[in-house]
């Protein structure tokens, strides 16, 4: 079975300045982003991956870019690696949202709870290891390598479910902008290789070099 790189995109004005940005149009990298995206793929350049899956948002297809660039493959958008519909919240402050009831459910019990005229997180973390099964199903040799790029918290729970964690812990999960989350699926289960990584990486298999 397939090792899977689950890589978040690049940092965007959104999460700079503290806001949910969620499905939102138009969200792209900003300079910190693009730095972040240019290193992944610098980093990932002579590892070899044989597909390159993306949510189709703006800022997850940027950051995959490089990578692709790299390896002269083409990106394939996946509709159900997007993130979480976040309902009426998306574009909210995280300042204000933190003063909420609300806030209180999403961190200490989130299975129990749905973004107002969103989708809730068992919702959501259905769609996403759905996603990851098909790929890990198209992708099933031992040595197939796979690129992954998306979201941070549809990250965390695909970790979380894949290592048979409650989804109510997930928020524990760390998953910073620019970073690789690896996990080798195996028949019998999955094993957690690396945790919210960044470049370089000297962890993972590289071709060997024709001289």
């Amino acid at each position: 079975m397939p090792t899977l790189l689950l890589i978040r995109h690049g940092e965007n004005d959104f999460v700079k300045t503290g806001k949910l940005a969620g499905r939102l149009p138009g969200v792209h990298l900003n300079e910190r982003g693009q730095k972040q995206a240019q290193a992944l793929g610098e980093a990932l350049k002579d590892v070899p991956i044989k597909a390159i899956y993306s949510s189709p948002l703006e800022r997850a297809m940027e950051t995959a870019g490089p990578i692709a660039a790299a390896r002269k493959l083409q990106i394939i958008q996946e509709s159900d690696l997007m993130d979480t519909d976040i309902g009426k919240w998306q574009g909210k402050s995280l300042k204000v949202l933190r003063l909420t009831k609300a806030w209180k459910i999403v961190q200490s019990a989130p299975s129990r709870f749905r973004f107002p005229e969103g989708e809730s997180f068992t919702e959501a973390q259905t769609r996403y290891i759905g996603a990851l099964e098909r790929i890990i199903q198209k992708h099933h040799k031992p040595q197939d390598i796979v690129a992954v790029i998306f979201h941070a918290d549809p990250i965390k729970l695909a970790i979380s479910h894949l290592l048979g964690l409650p989804l109510d812990n997930f928020q524990r999960l760390a998953c910073e902008t620019g970073s690789m989350t690896v996990i080798h699926a195996g028949d019998s289960g999955a094993n957690l290789v690396k945790l919210n990584a960044r470049p370089p990486f000297d962890f993972l298999p590289t071709e060997k070099k024709q001289r």
